[in-house]
């Protein structure tokens, strides 16, 4: 049963502090990235729970435990203003909140346009770089045993910008393309939208936009109203959609373990409602042997 996956809230906790070690770094790609491939071997800053300085982007990979995949995988995108990426807390923790539903995981490290004498533009380089994960995960789904139809994008505050940047158009893969990577279509199946950040929500979304829930605290001065802004798209493109909006929270309320509020603490687990009834955590045939 898929509930049998659920982990409580004080379970939640300790898999938190105690972490997981990842299987797998994979670089977007192999010679660096583009324009900037004699930056690539440049280490990566890293203290307590923040990590910066990143001229390689890359997936970390956290797997579900064996034998409990169900084929659904999501690439979460850390916040952290695009200065740095608070990598623990929107990174693995909800890596292994995932797995605890049998999600295959992809922590995107994504290059940083606010860092100190960063070289990158937000809107050029972050962008690409979400959309080549995208078609990195999708591209090498047999590999990671995936299904190529169940990949969701998740972001965090300045990640959910990365988020809103992606999964809304321009994502068709280039079928000519050298790369075979790149003739991959980068469109997330379903998007998980965490107090995103102001910018790039789009003024319109299609109607084959991709299934998306929102979970914001209104006390957020920076980032509920985009989530209404959202959600107004949402609603005229006739697309489902699911607003979770707290009372209090504030910002930054991550996995909901940081927080001193019943209803915060267990956001995750109305994430794990939607999941499951969006089909999302069952293969399509797999769903069909159910309702028949």
């Amino acid at each position: 049963m898929i509930h049998s996956f659920r982990y409580s809230f004080s379970i939640m906790l300790l898999i938190c502090a105690f972490g997981a070690s990842a299987q797998t770094v994979i670089p977007l790609w192999e010679k660096g990235a583009p324009g900037f491939e004699s930056r690539r071997n440049e280490p990566e800053q890293a203290k307590d729970y923040w990590v910066k300085n990143i001229h390689n982007p890359s997936l970390t990979v956290y797997a579900p435990p064996a034998g409990t995949a169900n084929g659904a995988a999501v690439v979460v995108c850390p916040g952290g203003g695009h200065r740095l990426l608070v990598y623990n807390s929107e990174g693995v923790a909800p890596a292994k909140f995932y797995n605890s539903l049998g999600i295959t995981v992809f922590i995107l490290k994504y290059r940083l346009g606010r860092d100190t004498l960063s070289p990158y533009k937000i809107e050029v380089h972050a962008k690409q770089d979400g959309y080549r994960a995208m078609r990195l995960v999708r591209s090498r789904a047999a590999e990671f045993g995936i299904d190529p139809n169940r990949i969701g994008l998740m972001g965090f505050s300045a990640g959910g910008e990365l988020v809103d940047m992606i999964a809304f158009g321009g994502y068709n893969g280039d079928p000519k393309a050298a790369d075979p990577v790149d003739r991959a279509n980068s469109k997330p199946n379903f998007i998980v939208q965490v107090y995103p950040g102001p910018s790039y929500v789009p003024e319109h979304i299609s109607a084959d936009a991709p299934p998306a829930f929102l979970v914001a605290a209104n006390d957020d001065a920076c980032c509920s109203l985009p989530l209404i802004q959202l959600l107004q798209r949402y609603r005229d493109a006739k697309v489902p959609v699911e607003l979770h909006m707290y009372a209090r929270g504030d910002h930054a309320f991550n996995m909901g373990t940081n927080r001193k509020l019943k209803s915060i603490n267990h956001w995750p687990d109305r994430l794990s409602d939607w999941l499951e009834d969006s089909h999302i955590l069952q293969a399509e045939k797999d769903l069909k042997k159910v309702l028949h």
